[in-house]
């Protein structure tokens, strides 16, 4: 990546790693967008199946309206895994002594044991997410 210039005590980095920089934080923000997309599809679909459970007064599609939510669930939980990855790049990049490859998006070394079930329980999804759940097993009280 090349040293970095100074200006009085404080690094300024280089044109090279700025870039670097410019670019992990263009997938960090498109992981942000795929999870609020994903959020969106998930109201979309369980509201419809929700209310098609209630209006014809059928438990067994409320009940089914579980596999969207877990499905959703997980795969919010992998796109905040992967945000959560490409942030620690970000940091590992920003460094001025950083031994990152120029442009190298490679996230392994930012990896940790059960990462996307660890995003699956944070507190923004479990709130989410246990809220549908939680009114499913309304619906299906409701309804059964």
């Amino acid at each position: 990546m090349g040293e970095p210039m100074t200006t009085g005590d404080s690094p300024v980095l280089g044109e090279g790693r700025i870039k670097h920089l410019e670019l992990i934080q263009m997938v960090v923000a498109r992981m942000g967008n795929n999870s609020f997309l994903i959020k969106g599809w998930s109201l979309t679909v369980t509201g419809a199946l929700l209310a098609f459970a209630v209006g014809n007064d059928d438990a067994s599609v409320a009940l089914v309206n579980f596999v969207p939510i877990t499905a959703f669930w997980f795969l919010d939980a992998y796109f905040l895994h992967q945000e959560r990855l490409f942030r620690r790049l970000y940091d590992r990049v920003r460094r001025p002594d950083a031994t990152v490859e120029p442009f190298a998006m490679d996230v392994a070394q930012g990896r940790e044991p059960a990462g996307v079930v660890k995003a699956a329980v944070s507190p923004t999804l479990s709130f989410f997410y246990g809220g549908l759940v939680a009114t499913q097993v309304f619906a299906l009280l409701l309804v059964g």
